[in-house]
């Protein structure tokens, strides 16, 4: 069982490579090639409508679950799927233990539509903090990757966040509403306000790589399912950003924080959405 930091930042010095490979394997093997060539029996519903899941997200995800703890042993995978089949599966985030949180498919609907927009997201946390991630697209032929101290990068670059121009809207990706509540919708309506640009959102990941790459400005998301949001927000964390709850704290992975909750480029960005948030409530 792996028990400390130091541990974990050994493994990623030498292993952050082979989790990058696993990664674009799941994907070339198992999403890529159902990509626009989905058949209707290869595509499912879980609690509702706009809940889609496909084979590529299942299967994506059983061959990461096979292999992530094959390079770190001790460790365990909480993913959406196997959380699906297993709910209580999700506690290990709340554990001691090195925990890999996974989501084969963000953006399935994006994927069944045969868009773009789509990502897996992978991240490695211990006693809920995340120590690393990657954001991989291989649609847009992206991957963004960020490991706790040590920045954050795209394609091997590094990414910075910088600060919203003065003057100009701030650009918002909002909760879509079909997954808020009552009070969720009213803290959003906050951000309908002079200098604020608030639009849906698509992907979760792909909207925290926007925000790490300086092309939004924040999220406001109303959710707290760890495997839409632990790659991203160390992503932006490590570009420059930070992340707020409507309670001023920082996001916690292993829930119980107030929502709606913003990852912003800056700090002023993010107490501004926090308090646009907060306002209507």
């Amino acid at each position: 069982m792996i028990e400390t930091h130091a541990t974990i930042d050994q493994f990623l010095t030498r292993h952050t490579q082979d989790v990058e490979a696993a990664v674009r394997d799941a994907a070339a093997r198992e999403i890529v090639p159902r990509w626009r060539r989905l058949a209707a029996h290869e595509v499912d519903h879980k609690s509702g409508p706009h809940d889609v899941v496909t084979d590529a997200d299942r299967e994506a995800e059983r061959r990461l679950t096979a292999e992530l703890p094959r390079l770190l042993p001790g460790s365990v995978v909480v993913g959406e799927e196997g959380v699906h089949a297993d709910p209580s599966s999700y506690e290990a985030i709340r554990g001691d233990g090195p925990v890999w949180i996974v989501d084969p498919v963000d953006g399935t609907r994006q994927f069944v539509r045969g868009e773009t927009g789509y990502c897996t997201l992978v991240a490695l946390a211990l006693h809920g903090v995340v120590q690393a991630s990657w954001t991989y697209a291989p649609a847009l032929g992206l991957l963004a990757t960020a490991v706790r101290g040590q920045g954050a990068r795209l394609d091997g670059e590094p990414l910075r966040t910088g600060s919203p121009e003065p003057g100009r809207d701030l650009r918002v990706a909002t909760s879509h509403p079909d997954f808020t509540t009552a009070e969720q919708k009213r803290a959003l309506l906050g951000l309908r306000t002079d200098g604020v640009t608030p639009r849906p959102c698509g992907s979760a990941g792909l909207e925290y790589l926007a925000v790490a790459r300086g092309e939004l400005d924040a999220t406001a998301f109303s959710w707290e399912l760890a495997w839409d949001h632990a790659a991203g927000l160390l992503l932006v964390e490590e570009a420059g950003g930070t992340h707020l709850t409507r309670a001023g704290r920082p996001f916690d992975i292993r829930g119980g924080n107030t929502l709606p909750f913003t990852a912003a480029r800056d700090e002023a960005t993010a107490r501004r959405t926090v308090e646009l948030l907060s306002a209507a409530v």
